[in-house]
């Protein structure tokens, strides 16, 4: 009997919420695996959940998550339109950076929801994401809101919500790079 695609989205959110492959596990309230339309057009990708998420079980639920949500509504995306997960599934304590050993952990299975969801665009929502997804030498100010072809993937990086929170004058830019979201997301209309 052959899986549907929730069916499987549903295992392996199983398996991550299960998961000991680094020390996150000990530290973590729950794991945190993603929300939105198992048939997006956009996956967004961040890096890690906070303090809020952990508690809640779901990415970008913070006052980091509003701002994200007023972004992707001022675009006109709609639900089914996109997915939201994070390169870690755990919590890294004191919201610190992820260690490279983390990321390795956690890697795997934000490659099966990319198998599995199939977008046509993913955008990585800050450095972290961008360095991990995009290039290793990828700097933030200087790369946001440039395509990029990945194996048939359209790949963009843009400034994470956190960090227009702390820092409200790129939210400008912020707001440019998700107009040429907008604009690629015709394509795939």
């Amino acid at each position: 009997m052959t899986q549907t695609k929730n069916e499987k989205m549903e295992l392996l959110e199983q398996r991550v919420s299960s998961c000991r492959g680094c020390s996150l596990c000990t530290t973590r309230t729950q794991s945190v695996f993603g929300k939105g339309s198992f048939s997006p057009t956009v996956l967004f990708v961040g890096e890690a959940p906070g303090e809020q998420e952990d508690r809640e079980g779901k990415p970008f639920v913070g006052p980091a998550g509003k701002l994200l949500d007023l972004y992707i509504e001022f675009i006109g995306l709609e639900e089914d339109d996109y997915y939201v997960a994070n390169i870690l599934k755990c919590r890294p304590p004191r919201n610190r950076d992820p260690l490279p050993e983390e990321e390795e952990a956690c890697l795997p299975y934000l490659r099966e929801q990319l198998r599995l969801l199939q977008p046509k665009i993913l955008v990585c929502l800050g450095r972290i994401a961008a360095k991990r997804i995009i290039s290793p030498d990828f700097r933030i100010t200087k790369q946001r809101g440039i395509w990029y072809d990945l194996g048939g993937l359209r790949v963009m990086a843009t400034y994470h919500p956190s960090a227009l929170l702390r820092d409200p004058a790129k939210k400008e830019e912020a707001l440019t790079d998700f107009k040429k979201i907008a604009e690629e997301i015709k394509k795939f209309k």
